[in-house]
């Protein structure tokens, strides 16, 4: 089922997770370990991230270095199949547009499209390690508006290969990124909310947000989208802190404030155990009044910690 269907069924506000695929040589049954304790909340659908390949140098017996190509956690397609197959839940792959060309993307498309995938979240994806500008792969996607424009037009059944007569037409439901403290790149909201509409008026289904802490900003963002015209489902994304590093590290990463409040009581903190419990504290209340506000979905970052979720989902459910 397509997520726009989902929220149009719900009665109340639904639920959703995000996990990472596997690091290569763990194995599936990783993932089912951090997911098996979130399953009896019933989420609506699941988010798969996507990884992009990565370049390593590794050192020859002469003392020179060879560049070598690598993905760390390959296998979103299958990953999202497998977790369709063991919980009968709906997965969301990620797309992303670097380290991929447009050829492997329509395939990729078309794999998941074969294996009863209806949604994905359409991404630019963030530059390799080291290196601090996004440069596409070869015939590869610059935007994320030209890789949802590729899936747009295999949903109307235009392929790559424009001598294919009455192909089969792909029905994904898509989703786009939206960030309520503005995207590091944009200079400025307004040029940030201008591309984000221009998605939708393309063909964007939904809009998920990166994470925030801070509801206010969540309610001001929509609230601009809405007086730009924007009217599909805005869902937000969440994820606990769960240790002091967290507060120079979320901020650098995802370029997103953490509240004066909030850090104020995480630096009080011995322990990580101890900010453990403050940001499920926070996550909570953030739920809680999200959910009296009547958002469509609280959609969670899982991230490595499973278990914080699972507490808080069995103090809002």
């Amino acid at each position: 089922m397509k997520v726009t269907e989902h929220i149009a069924r719900a009665k109340d506000t639904l639920i959703s997770f995000e996990v990472l695929p596997p690091l290569k040589g763990k194995g599936i049954e990783a993932l089912y370990k951090h997911l098996d304790p979130l399953m009896e909340f019933k989420p609506a659908f699941i988010n798969v991230t996507y990884h992009r390949s990565e370049h390593v140098f590794k050192k020859r017996p002469d003392g020179s270095f060879e560049k070598v190509i690598i993905r760390k956690r390959p296998g979103t397609e299958a990953i999202c199949a497998a977790i369709m197959n063991r919980y009968n839940v709906d997965t969301v792959p990620h797309l992303i547009c670097g380290g991929f060309s447009v050829q492997e993307t329509e395939d990729a498309l078309l794999t998941l499209s074969y294996l009863g995938i209806d949604n994905v979240l359409v991404l630019r994806g963030d530059p390799p390690k080291n290196e601090t500008v996004f440069e596409p792969e070869p015939n590869g996607h610059r935007y994320a508006l030209d890789l949802l424009r590729q899936v747009v037009n295999l949903n109307a059944g235009i392929y790559l290969e424009e001598e294919l007569k009455d192909a089969t037409k792909t029905s994904f439901c898509i989703g786009v990124a939206g960030y309520p403290e503005k995207h590091h790149e944009a200079p400025n909201m307004e040029t940030d909310l201008h591309f984000l509409k221009k998605k939708v008026d393309e063909g964007a289904d939904y809009i998920v947000t990166q994470m925030f802490f801070d509801n206010r900003k969540f309610y001001s963002f929509v609230e601009k989208c809405r007086s730009m015209g924007i009217t599909v489902p805005i869902i937000p994304g969440l994820k606990p802190v769960t240790s002091k590093k967290q507060l120079t590290v979320l901020p650098k990463t995802f370029h997103i404030d953490i509240p004066p409040e909030l850090s104020r009581e995480i630096l009080k903190c011995k322990t990580d155990e101890e900010v453990e419990r403050i940001g499920e504290e926070w996550l909570l209340e953030q739920s809680l009044d999200l959910k009296k506000n009547g958002v469509p979905v609280l959609h969670y970052y899982t991230l490595g910690k499973p278990k914080v979720i699972a507490r808080v989902m069995k103090r809002l459910l």
